[in-house]
């Protein structure tokens, strides 16, 4: 194995061993504290762009299993891990992880002193980094890393959206009273979709530049936001298309699709330090006040200030920055976590329930 290289925008430099593609990449580097669901992180469209670091030491113990896929394959720029488990025992899986990483060209390293990259992005802040496999360091790489793009400003919903709209029909099939859901796809999780179709729902999945007059001719009883990358004022078409359908039909965001909804109804987002991602992130619901333990991957949020049109329904616990809104003059309402995951394990299903409601 060749040695694997992770240099941070600011010249800081970590040392590894690769096991998955041997190559470079570069990204955003975040870290995510989940101890189970590396799959489902490679394949969350909404790590599009970034360098995953996983807190949780032992990685790649269960391998790579078919029904986990969150996409068609995975979006992460570079993975990185502690120790990576070259033996798997699950009867699911279908290949190691690393013969998936491999197979599908993303680099990434084990052996790195994963604690010590986490405390520095919690001091420092989430940054641009390079993803090196190499026993040699080129000579320019400090100042390479240093000359990489930020996420702020960048739209990375239009790299990961589908190319053409696409219908996933209800899985019931029962007298129930189908509906006709439009979701649009800034990078959605397959397993969204999957919530719908469990609940009698037709559900059509547009590109996320599909205008507000195509939705409106497709006649739906409501309207998915999905999750997704990037830096969410960057996606002003979508926030124009947002706001052309309000009050026409029942609008439910998750995740990107939160934060644009805020926009659309005239509120700011805003870049954490370096995010919210993990399995174990706390959630008060301010109309019940019960807690919610939910699933989340974001490096941006809605300011709290900002909102004058919507009533804020969720905080978070550890840092009481917005996780749920609800717009005062429409059916539209959105959380910033994702209760299509299960970690609670199905502490935030109600929600798809409150949106078929509102159809």
């Amino acid at each position: 194995m060749k040695k694997a290289h992770l240099v941070l925008s600011d010249g800081s430099i970590y040392h590894g061993i690769s096991f998955g593609f041997e190559g470079e990449s570069f990204g955003e580097v975040v870290f995510n504290t989940s101890i189970t669901g590396y799959q489902e992180i490679l394949t969350d469209p909404s790590y599009h762009g970034q360098i995953v670091v996983m807190t949780y030491p032992h990685i790649g113990n269960y391998g790579i299993a078919d029904e986990d896929m969150e996409s068609e394959r995975p979006h992460v720029a570079g993975f990185i891990v502690r120790s990576y488990s070259e033996i798997y025992s699950n009867w699911r899986a279908k290949e190691s992880l690393a013969d998936f990483l491999i197979r599908n060209r993303i680099a990434a390293g084990t052996g790195f002193d994963t604690r010590t990259i986490v405390r520095h992005i919690r001091d420092k802040g989430a940054m641009p980094a390079l993803l090196i496999v190499g026993d040699v360091l080129p000579g320019d790489t400090v100042a390479r890393a240093a000359s990489l793009p930020t996420m702020s400003g960048q739209d990375l919903a239009s790299q990961v959206t589908c190319k053409e709209k696409e219908v996933f029909p209800t899985y019931e099939r029962t007298n129930a009273l189908t509906r006709q859901i439009v979701l649009y796809d800034f990078g959605v999780k397959l397993n969204i979709i999957r919530m719908l179709q469990l609940r009698c729902c037709n559900v059509t999945v547009v590109p996320a530049d599909t205008s507000a007059e195509a939705v409106i001719a497709m006649k739906p009883d409501g309207i998915v936001l999905s999750n997704g990358p990037g830096y969410p004022a960057a996606v002003t078409y979508a926030i124009e298309n947002i706001r052309a359908l309000l009050g026409r039909f029942p609008i439910f965001g998750i995740c990107l699709g939160h934060q644009l909804l805020a926009l659309a109804l005239g509120g700011k987002t805003y870049k954490l330090k370096f995010g919210h991602r993990g399995a174990n992130q706390p959630v008060l619901n301010l109309n019940t006040g019960r807690v919610e333990i939910t699933s989340q991957n974001h490096g941006f949020a809605v300011d709290a200030n900002s909102l004058i049109d919507a009533n804020i329904t969720h905080i978070n616990l550890n840092d009481k920055t917005v996780e749920g809104l609800r717009a005062k003059k429409f059916d539209a309402f959105s959380v910033q976590y994702h209760p299509e995951a299960s970690p609670g394990p199905h502490d935030s299903n109600y929600l798809f329930d409150e949106f078929l409601k509102m159809l």
